[in-house]
């Protein structure tokens, strides 16, 4: 005679089919905590619901940070936020909400080496995530190099699009490209397909007068500024090199005395 099948065994079933593993884990030890407390079965339900959200934010945080390439480390929690420039504390709470994502706006955080713009770019990339958007963080050279790959083999519009998935993009140091025509084009197309409708965060030690460095033909150069500019918050770093004041103290006495 065949066994009539368990309950517990088919719910078990019907939630991984209905891909609730939150349900899954918790169902029998809430259910012990509704029934000590008398609950109401949509009491119940609503908190077992409640862990499955729970549960699904906490995955979604994991998989947008990992696909996201951030340093883990540069976070606004490990940001010496006295070290900031006035100006640019004050609008931080502001760039960490994402509203300026919402509007395909953009970022540039200008700055000479060691003051803190990759920091303090990943810092608000690793909010965004936190807010539900899709962060990409990569050497702006790197990326270059790889739409350079793209045109190459005649996918480039593909891998555009591939990009485009993504909310915010981190083009971190645009000014070390290597600056030959192929890539400056390369990156012209990029920063111009994005140009209203998905946001850039760049950081620069090279300030908009010396853009000429990058893009070389002058027209193409003040139409990347025009495209940059336009929609844009900037971020200027002027204070001292963070990564200096850090060596310098972990200098021992005999060394700084010397």
């Amino acid at each position: 005679m065949t066994r009539p099948p368990d309950p517990q065994e088919k719910l078990a079933l019907f939630l991984r089919a209905l891909k609730l593993p939150g349900f899954l884990r918790h169902y029998n030890e809430v259910a012990a905590e509704a029934e000590r407390g008398g609950w109401s079965f949509p009491q119940y339900l609503c908190h077992l619901t409640e862990i499955e959200m729970q549960e699904r934010e906490v995955r979604r945080i994991e998989r947008y940070l990992h696909e996201s390439g951030l340093p883990s480390g540069k976070t606004l929690a490990s940001m010496k936020l006295e070290k900031l420039p006035t100006k640019v504390r004050r609008i931080l709470p502001t760039l960490c909400d994402g509203g300026f994502v919402e509007r395909g706006d953009n970022v540039l955080a200008f700055g000479l080496p060691g003051r803190g713009k990759t920091h303090l770019c990943c810092a608000i990339g690793h909010e965004l995530v936190r807010a539900g958007y899709r962060v990409l963080f990569a050497a702006t050279a790197l990326l270059v190099q790889r739409l350079l790959v793209a045109k190459r083999d005649l996918v480039l519009e593909r891998e555009l699009k591939r990009l485009d998935k993504y909310d915010a993009v981190i083009l971190d140091d645009i000014g070390y490209v290597q600056q030959d025509r192929a890539e400056m084009e390369v990156l012209f197309t990029f920063l111009a397909e994005r140009y209203e409708r998905r946001s850039v965060l760049i950081t620069s030690n090279l300030v908009f007068s010396q853009w000429d460095r990058i893009f070389k033909d002058p027209m193409t150069t003040a139409a990347a500024i025009d495209r940059m500019v336009h929609h844009s918050t900037i971020l200027e770093l002027n204070g001292k090199s963070v990564r200096a004041e850090e060596a310098a103290a972990t200098l021992t006495p005999e060394v700084t005395s010397s």
